[in-house]
């Protein structure tokens, strides 16, 4: 029972979100830019009694990650304009998994792992 609401919720959330973007594109940008997925996950963990340095990590590497994937969202609005939706939306992903290999890298010799 509980997993299927973590599921409902979950998808409940996509639904919000989409639903505020066909009405309000600013808003449902702003929705969707709100870490609510990490909000909910952090709260189940907890829920769950995960130990504490397992929710901590989670918020640490969610920072992390979330750096490198934000340069998607300013070349996908410029790809749509030359390519159509799913063309600009893979040149977008390999983009950004290009640019989280190159950041990963990086942070190595700051002793950050992230792969």
């Amino acid at each position: 029972m509980y997993l299927l609401m973590k599921y409902c919720v979950t998808a409940g959330l996509i639904l919000v979100v989409s639903e505020a973007a066909k009405q309000n594109d600013k808003l449902g940008g702003l929705i969707a830019a709100l870490p609510l997925v990490t909000l909910f996950t952090l709260i189940w963990l907890n829920y769950e009694q995960q130990p504490v340095a397992k929710i901590s990590n989670h918020a640490y590497y969610t920072f992390w990650y979330v750096i490198p994937t934000l340069p998607m969202f300013l070349l996908m609005p410029y790809f749509l304009s030359k390519f159509g939706f799913w063309p600009s939306l893979l040149l977008s992903l390999l983009i950004s998994i290009a640019i989280f290999v190159l950041y990963a890298m990086m942070l190595k010799r700051f002793g950050i792992e992230l792969m």
